[in-house]
């Protein structure tokens, strides 16, 4: 989720040298915000600021090198402080796990494909926004379907959304991409097989690295 963004957006308009100072800002500041939200959510202890402190004055020193090469991705900065805000009221309140939560840092990371794609100097914004859709519709279903298999497993009413939301999905995809409307029917069906079955985390995690990479390579390839 924070590395296919920033790929799928560099590798659709075309990858240039202000994509690795931008992935060094993008992974710096999701350190500084993992870390925060570990500082929050223990009710500020002092022992968790050094790491806030390190990665905050990190993301900022990248931060800065990306606005020198590219002034003009400092626009879209905005649209990045409600799912950062709701991540970290989310860790204040120890619910960093909620479904809110969740969302919210699916909805941050898709955004990253904009970014990257705007820093490569892409012009069909209609692909753009719809790549970072595709993505925000993929990982928001990990979300349900993460649940379902760890902390929420046995649950009916978890397994039903998830499997809800991975129908609507691959209907909503048909607009733009039938090869997408099959990797979608794809994990609709993973979401309602792997919950039934004895699956570990670790099993889920690499079968979601492959099909992070089946969404990704789909759109790059069909949108």
């Amino acid at each position: 989720m924070l590395a296919t963004p920033l790929l799928v957006g560099a590798l659709a308009a075309g990858p240039v040298w202000a994509h690795l100072a931008l992935a060094a800002f993008w992974f710096a500041g999701y350190l500084a915000f993992f870390a925060t939200g570990l500082w929050l959510r223990s009710g500020r202890r002092a022992r968790y600021l050094p790491p806030v402190r390190v990665y905050a004055v990190l993301a900022a020193v990248l931060g800065m090198l990306v606005a020198l090469l590219r002034p003009d991705l400092v626009r879209w900065a905005p649209l990045f402080v409600l799912p950062l805000g709701v991540g970290l009221a989310a860790a204040a309140a120890r619910r960093d796990r909620s479904l809110p939560s969740g969302l919210a840092t699916t909805v941050g990371s898709s955004l990253m494909t904009l970014v990257a794609y705007d820093t490569g100097g892409g012009e069909d914004w209609t692909r753009a926004w719809l790549l970072a859709a595709v993505l925000a519709a993929y990982f928001a279903g990990t979300v349900f379907y993460v649940k379902t298999v760890i902390r929420e497993r046995g649950e009916r009413a978890w397994y039903r959304v998830s499997v809800g939301y991975h129908l609507l999905a691959a209907v909503a995809v048909a607009v733009v991409s039938w090869p997408l409307v099959i990797v979608f029917a794809l994990l609709t069906l993973r979401a309602a097989v792997v919950p039934r079955t004895a699956a570990t985390p670790r099993q889920v995690g690499l079968g979601e690295i492959a099909a992070t990479v089946a969404v990704a390579v789909t759109a790059l390839a069909t949108l």
